[in-house]
């Protein structure tokens, strides 16, 4: 068994963790991953209203007693949100950890530290990671270059971003981007994290609620398969490739590019619509460079149990001859 920062601080038996996933990050998921061993955050933005939320966090708790939490995500949206709603809902609820993403946080730390939540803050940089220390974060996930969704502009890898974080900084590490497997789990440990976040291999999960072609399609590409879109907006998204994400690049290489250009294309709700089908032509999806690391469709307890196993046993063997 792995003890780190992250299993302590989340009460949990293994360093892994399951980052928000827009649409997808619902109960199903959270818990399916909270029984085996690890801890999941459901994306409150998947619920139009705040109340919604309220319902998903009671349906989990009757799937799990195990942790879990929520994600908030601070970003340009096409929807007007009441973010103090959410955030109220959660500690009705009695949510011990929210992760924030996005924007700085720090206007709604004194809400959420008051009332005793642990605060993990999604970062793209050192700086950003730093930041976030200051304010009273307890946790920070750095987002590496290869990440799903919103990597930041600063293009740094995993390699180079979770080192040069560890040196910044004291609080817990959750490395992302570009993990999927046992060989990650160990390498970022090795490189200074206290746990690995996962999102883009968790889709392809048997309680992934998203739609089978989905879930293939992440094992059909390969990690060449991702475009970078909205760069020109400086709202950076990675996202599998399909003729909707040409489109919208097309759009971006004429110059000038608005929102609302390519808004009819990038659109939340009809990217939930391309989950819920299964046509990986109607929108876009977020997807990370590790699609390239996915060939099956697990459960998440088998998927938990073959990456702990995998990790222990390239510990045993690597290491155990090392020299001291």
């Amino acid at each position: 068994m792995l003890k780190t920062r992250i299993t302590e601080l989340f009460g949990i038996e293994r360093p892994i963790v399951q980052g928000g996933l827009m649409w997808i990050a619902r109960a199903e998921l959270a818990s399916a991953v909270a029984n085996a061993g690890g801890i999941g955050f459901m994306t409150a933005l998947t619920f139009q209203e705040a109340e919604d939320l309220r319902a998903e966090i009671r349906k989990c708790r009757e799937m799990t007693d195990k942790p879990f939490g929520v994600n908030l995500t601070f970003l340009p949206s096409l929807r007007t949100i009441d973010y103090p709603a959410y955030i109220k809902i959660c500690i009705e609820e009695g949510i011990e950890f929210i992760e924030t993403a996005g924007r700085n946080p720090e206007p709604y730390m004194d809400q959420l530290k008051s009332a005793g939540i642990k605060v993990v803050h999604k970062c793209t940089s050192v700086r950003h990671a730093i930041k976030a220390e200051k304010i009273g974060c307890d946790v920070v996930s750095i987002d590496g270059f290869e990440a799903a969704g919103h990597p930041g502009e600063d293009d740094v890898t995993s390699l180079i971003l979770i080192p040069a974080t560890r040196d910044a900084i004291d609080i817990p590490i959750i490395a992302s981007g570009g993990f999927a497997d046992g060989r990650g789990l160990v390498g970022c440990l090795g490189l200074g994290a206290d746990g690995m976040n996962m999102g883009t291999r968790f889709v392809a999960t048997q309680e992934a609620p998203v739609h089978d072609n989905v879930k293939q399609a992440l094992i059909d590409h390969s990690e060449r398969d991702t475009r970078l879109i909205m760069r020109t907006l400086r709202n950076t998204e990675r996202v599998i490739k399909n003729p909707i994400v040409d489109k919208v690049l097309e759009i971006e290489s004429r110059g000038n590019t608005k929102i609302e250009d390519i808004a009819p294309y990038v659109s939340g709700l009809v990217g939930k619509e391309m989950l819920e089908d299964g046509d990986m032509q109607k929108g876009v999806m977020s997807a990370g460079q590790c699609m390239g690391l996915i060939r099956d469709i697990p459960t998440c307890r088998e998927l938990l149990d073959r990456i702990m196993a995998q990790a222990e046993k390239i510990i045993k063997e690597k290491f155990s001859q090392v020299i001291v």
